[in-house]
């Protein structure tokens, strides 16, 4: 699979990491989204190779839909002296109360200088960096009180560059989501699939259920069970993740003629559902300590 996504991956780095060469100083920190459920594999390293040492403040997206100790660890692991990490839900707006105070203090030399020259009231610039559908026109929309920028729970959906005024005094330049070219991690390429970073109809839906089923089976057995009233038993009777995919399938009676599973709907109803977080709070990237227990 990880083929496929690198085979179907459309390549528009190269506008984008001129965008954001073009206009970086232009802007007086960088704003950086990444999918709480996959704060590794949603990070973009070339944009954290061109950004270099600006100001920045990691806003771990979807925060409610991802494990709260996985979050804290990894806002932990962020978290430096030019970076500031919140947790935060773009769509309802928790957590965006605690971006400017965050700004501000990120900030605090510049606008030390700025108060001195008596420019107190001058407008912040942020530039918002991120992959396809971690949320950055969720978060202007948010910021701005008003839809100014497109948004749809799918990939690919900002083309180009574009200025947005907030409500909070902070000017927002909205970048283009893309991925990089090569995922040098399998797992990585998985985590954006099972997320929808990656278009779902460039890939096999059925493969992707197999892969959720074998991910929460090592990471969140108790919770996958619980979801889809498994027993120990089922799991010992499902040695493949196949198997109990075919046994979700079941249990949930999608059967058409013969008493076959209903492979297709099997595996969008797990993607639904894990997605919207209705098997419980998941988080696919494991910080080092939580890998290490």
């Amino acid at each position: 699979m990880p083929s496929q996504i690198i085979q179907w991956f459309p390549g528009h780095m190269a506008k984008t990491r001129r965008l954001i060469t073009e206009n970086l100083a232009d802007v007086d920190l960088v704003l950086e989204l990444l999918d709480a459920r996959i704060p590794l594999s949603s990070k973009n390293p070339e944009i954290e190779r061109l950004c270099g040492t600006k100001p920045k403040i990691t806003l771990l997206n979807k925060a409610s839909l991802a494990d709260p100790a996985a979050s804290a660890a990894w806002a932990a692991k962020y978290r430096s002296e030019t970076t500031r990490v919140l947790l935060c839900d773009c769509i309802t707006g928790e957590g965006l109360g605690q971006l400017m105070p965050a700004v501000r203090e990120l900030l605090a030399d510049k606008l030390e200088r700025y108060a001195q020259k008596g420019m107190q009231g001058r407008r912040l610039k942020a530039m918002v960096v991120g992959i396809p559908n971690v949320g950055k026109s969720s978060l202007i929309n948010r910021l701005a009180g008003r839809s100014r920028a497109k948004v749809e729970n799918r990939p690919g959906v900002t083309r180009d560059k574009q200025w947005v005024t907030t409500t909070i005094g902070l000017d927002l330049l909205d970048m283009p989501g893309v991925l990089w070219p090569k995922f040098d991690d399998t797992a990585v390429g998985e985590n954006l699939a099972l997320t929808g970073a990656i278009k779902d109809d460039i890939l096999d839906i059925e493969t992707l259920g197999v892969l959720l089923c074998r991910r929460l089976r090592a990471l969140y057995p108790d919770q996958l069970c619980a979801r889809y009233k498994l027993t120990p038993a089922d799991l010992e009777r499902c040695p493949e993740a196949s198997d109990l995919f075919l046994a979700i399938g079941r249990k949930r009676g999608f059967l058409i003629s013969g008493g076959e599973i209903d492979t297709e709907r099997t595996a969008n109803m797990l993607l639904d559902e894990f997605r919207a977080a209705k098997i419980g709070r998941i988080t696919l990237d494991r910080p080092a300590a939580q890998k290490e227990e």
